[in-house]
């Protein structure tokens, strides 16, 4: 039986990978997106979700509308460097008109879905957490309905937008210390290294852009993104990002799993947004641990994002 899942998401465009991972994986039953503020602001994360739901024909799919700001601290950084103003490679304003939002707060939808199921429901958080955390914090009652939350985001070494914090951490600390250090629902945190070891290269990109229209849309998505990689890297292999976090929603044990208690830096410091392990603090034993989630082996995954998006 597919498995039900909440996609939170920023689009974007490895966000937009991810989310026509998901709508096109026989494994998933994607009950709701919600887009908030993140790689992008919430007026183009929003319409971007609209137009990917209208890509691949899911207009059934309801869309909500998530936060457009962090809990506590004004967020200015955005990734447009990365992933174009309009946070699709410049490629939105040609895609089809996006799906209407469902009125009202993403957060509520987010609950409606979890008070109408009969089956345990994923959380796909590969923005910034602040949905996940205000979902938690207003409907406690309903962390019961949730089988784990997938999170896409931190580093356990260095980070991606300061020397020690990945970007959807680094947007709102306070949310993702939220989320990582509660007890109540599993957390399996795919991190920067691991999505950076999963970097497509010449030859994938190729297989993705000649399978059909929509994988193509998404090929001329990554083109700019793939030119950034090869000036910041020096190589020519884009990694792969929520897509890799989506791949372990729709098919669990993609990825290998560690145990770590973790905590997030929210001071004000040059560390602000890093995740921070706790294994040696005085009560490791009493913290809550995070699944931190490695890749056995990178080529099956890269085979199994490619196998899910190609599947029309």
């Amino acid at each position: 039986m597919p498995r039900p899942l909440i996609i939170d998401t920023d689009p974007g465009v490895d966000d937009a990978v991810a989310l026509v991972l998901a709508l096109r994986s026989t494994e998933a039953d994607v009950r709701a997106v919600v887009a908030s503020y993140g790689n992008v602001d919430l007026d183009h994360t929003l319409g971007n979700a609209g137009r990917l739901l209208a890509l691949t024909g899911r207009t059934d799919v309801p869309l909500g509308i998530g936060a457009d700001r962090p809990l506590v601290h004004r967020l200015d950084r955005r990734a447009t460097l990365v992933h174009g103003e309009d946070g699709l490679g410049g490629r939105a304003a040609g895609l089809a008109d996006p799906v209407a939002p469902r009125p009202g707060s993403g957060i509520a939808l987010m609950a409606q879905v979890l008070e109408e199921t009969t089956l345990p429901v994923t959380i796909a958080s590969i923005g910034p957490l602040t949905d996940t955390a205000l979902l938690l914090a207003t409907y406690p009652h309903l962390a019961d309905r949730i089988e784990r939350i997938v999170v896409m985001g931190g580093s356990i070494g260095g980070g991606n937008v300061t020397g020690a914090a990945e970007f959807n951490i680094h947007a709102d600390p306070e949310a993702a210390q939220r989320v990582l250090t509660q007890d109540r629902v599993p957390v399996a945190l795919v991190p920067l290294e691991t999505t950076l070891a999963c970097s497509a290269g010449p030859d994938w990109l190729r297989a993705l852009a000649d399978a059909d229209p929509v994988c193509a849309e998404l090929a001329a998505m990554i083109e700019p993104v793939r030119a950034v990689y090869r000036s910041r890297y020096g190589h020519d292999a884009v990694a792969l990002h929520d897509a890799v976090a989506l791949l372990e929603c729709v098919e669990p044990n993609s990825l290998v799993a560690r145990p770590i208690p973790l905590a997030v830096d929210t001071g004000f410091g040059p560390a602000r947004g890093a995740t921070v392990p706790q294994l040696t603090a005085p009560d490791a034993a009493d913290l809550p641990a995070v699944g931190v989630m490695a890749a056995p082996d990178v080529r099956t995954v890269l085979d199994a994002v490619l196998d899910r998006l190609r599947k029309a």
